[in-house]
């Protein structure tokens, strides 16, 4: 270490803007967070009341609101705090934390869509077998696989992490404890976990990638026999929400953690970032719901029902008042 500084804490430089446009991002991300928690908290209620949703498909999909909701909390309400205070200190351990759960909560994303994309693929090329083959006690076992392998791929590269230390300079170019810049602060050698990281983001999303563009191309397959439009139609509707989701994930993670970045790219993490933290969470709810004829049909027979109530509540009110002065 010779003369160097050690630092015990950091700062997330975050977004260099003026503060009206800190006041106006804050307040989009507000919005949009806030939505994010309503719509994957109602995925899960209408998911966990329904007995119609109680399909492997669905359970799934409560699985995936859970981790938007994980996900997104680890990293946007220190961003609005930020914003909003100015407040741009993070503990050691806070940020050691971050970072891990951010990357656990990614893989365990990762495998869970690909996990999702075997689903569809068994739905539709095998329907006989479905019940049988993806059954609750698989079901289970498939989700306990998806969060042990994220809590294992991510934990020896975090603990080498909080082993190094940091006395470059405490201040880390982005708004949360992301490894690349992190890692910039080291003064210890970095090239081990450099090459750690980058090989298991490279097997995870790569992997993941594979999979399940496989069982996309026999579903495909499946699908163009199908001898009616609207049974092709059907089937297809079963799978594009999955589909979107994989892309828009794929595409972010790829840019961020597989191509290798420079120096000089190093703020263009941020915006990608930022889309993955917030806008796939926000997204992922609506995308299900908007074109999921079931799922439509639940909610608004949930409002229905609700609106039903409130009018009968009001009707009687209204009653009692004006049978009031006779008594």
């Amino acid at each position: 270490m010779g003369n160097h500084t050690r630092y015990d804490g950091f700062i997330l430089l975050g977004f260099l803007m003026e503060r009206e446009a800190e006041i106006l991002l804050a307040t989009v991300l507000t919005v949009v967070y806030v939505l994010t928690l309503l719509g994957n908290m109602t995925i899960l209620f209408i998911t966990s009341t329904n007995s119609r949703l109680h399909t492997p498909m669905y359970f799934f999909l409560a699985n995936l609101s859970i981790l938007d909701l994980a996900f997104s909390t680890v990293t946007v309400p220190c961003l609005l705090r930020s914003l909003l205070s100015g407040v741009k200190a993070i503990s050691f351990a806070g940020c050691m934390a971050q970072s891990y759960f951010y990357f656990f909560l990614g893989t365990v994303e990762y495998f869970l869509l690909t996990s999702m994309s075997y689903d569809r693929y068994v739905a539709i090329c095998n329907p006989l077998r479905y019940p049988i083959i993806m059954n609750g006690q698989v079901c289970v076992q498939v989700m306990v696989v998806c969060w042990l392998g994220g809590f294992a791929s991510v934990l020896y590269p975090t603990i080498m992490i909080t082993r190094f230390s940091y006395c470059k300079s405490n201040v880390i170019d982005h708004f949360f404890c992301d490894s690349e810049p992190l890692l910039r602060l080291s003064c210890t050698g970095t090239g081990l976990i450099q090459i750690i990281t980058f090989m298991l983001s490279s097997v995870v999303i790569l992997c993941s990638s594979a999979l399940t563009i496989i069982s996309y191309a026999y579903i495909v397959s499946a699908i163009l026999v199908i001898p009616t439009d609207s049974g092709r139609k059907k089937a297809f509707n079963t799978c594009v929400s999955h589909l979107t989701l994989f892309l828009m994930a794929t595409s972010v993670s790829i840019l961020l953690y597989v191509i290798p970045s420079k120096k000089s790219t190093l703020g263009a993490r941020k915006v990608p970032a930022l889309l993955s933290s917030i806008i796939n969470p926000f997204l992922s709810p609506f995308v299900y719901t908007l074109r999921n004829d079931l799922v439509k049909g639940i909610l608004q027979g949930i409002f229905a029902q609700g609106k039903a109530m409130v009018t009968q509540k009001l009707q009687k009110l209204l009653m009692n008042h004006a049978a009031g002065p006779l008594h």
